[in-house]
Order: C-alpha cells, then structure tokens, then sequence
C-alpha cells in the first residue's frame, strides 16, 4: 500500500497546501462569490488549484507530479476552504445588497426577514 505523501516533507505539505494553498483557495471562493458566479465555478478552479499545487510540490520539492492520492487530498482541501470562503462571501452579499428582505441566520447562512405587522414602519 503507498502513503498519501510518501516522499514529501511535513515542512512542504503544510507550506504549500496548508499555507499557500489555502489561502489561494480561500482567495478564490471568495472571488467566485463576489462576481456572483454560481457554485460550481469555485469548484472547477479549485481543481485546477489542485493540479497546480501538486506541480508546484514536483517542481520545488521533488515530489511525484502524478500522483492521484495526493491530488485528491490537496484538492479535497481546497474544496472545503473555498466552499467556506464562497458561503462567507456570499452570506455577507446577501446581507448587505438586501437588507430589507435578508437577515444573517450565522456566518455561513442567511434568512428572510421578518416584519411584525404590529410595528409602525
């Protein structure tokens, strides 16, 4: 059985996925949702970050560029920080460009506003 990172250091796996990656996929989430594109574009540039880190391992680290398991661990990441990042933005958007129709629920999450009809407006 092969290790997910069997020759790669810790050093360069929290700098270039953990650090460096991340805040690229961090980056990346939060633009998708700013130009309000739909979701699935963060996750078609996040697999491409994905493919580019693992080059990015190859080249300055001299790990296998193609290895699938690392691949999918570094792109797996990267879709759960870009996904958060997507549903800060754009609970954030919501809140802000609609604020009389949406209220923030929690950082990620957003609900209609309610008016009570016993108030004077």
């Amino acid at each position: 059985m092969f290790a997910l990172y069997a020759d790669e250091s810790w050093v360069a796996i929290v700098l270039m996925t953990g650090v460096l990656g991340g805040g690229a996929a961090w980056l990346t989430g939060s633009a998708i949702a700013q130009t309000w594109r739909p979701y699935w574009h963060a996750l078609a540039y996040l697999a491409l970050l994905g493919a580019a880190v693992r080059f990015f391992h190859f080249a300055l680290f001299e790990a296998t560029l193609l290895s699938v398991p690392s691949y999918l661990a570094d792109t797996i990441y990267f879709f759960a920080i870009g996904s958060l990042a997507f549903r800060v933005t754009r609970t954030t958007q919501m809140v802000r460009q609609y604020p009389w129709l949406y209220e923030r629920k929690s950082l990620t999450a957003w609900r209609e506003r309610h008016v009570d009809a016993g108030k004077s407006a």
